[in-house]
């Protein structure tokens, strides 16, 4: 089930959004919107790009273990 737990994961790293932005190549408004749950299903190229940029697999950021 998707349920991205993208802001738990960078809070932990002690990452703005601006940080993962850069990291990733993916808009600060893109990623606050994911966050907040107000944009859905990223494509599976966003959803690469955020994972890599928080250092995790696209399973531990985008869907429920």
């Amino acid at each position: 089930m998707y349920c991205n737990q993208i802001k738990k994961i960078r809070e932990e790293k002690g990452m703005t959004l601006l940080e993962l932005s850069d990291l990733s190549g993916i808009s600060v408004g893109y990623i606050c919107h994911l966050e907040k749950g107000s944009r859905k299903n990223p494509s599976l190229g966003v959803m690469e790009k955020i994972a890599k940029a928080l250092n995790k697999t696209i399973a531990d950021v985008f869907f429920v273990n």
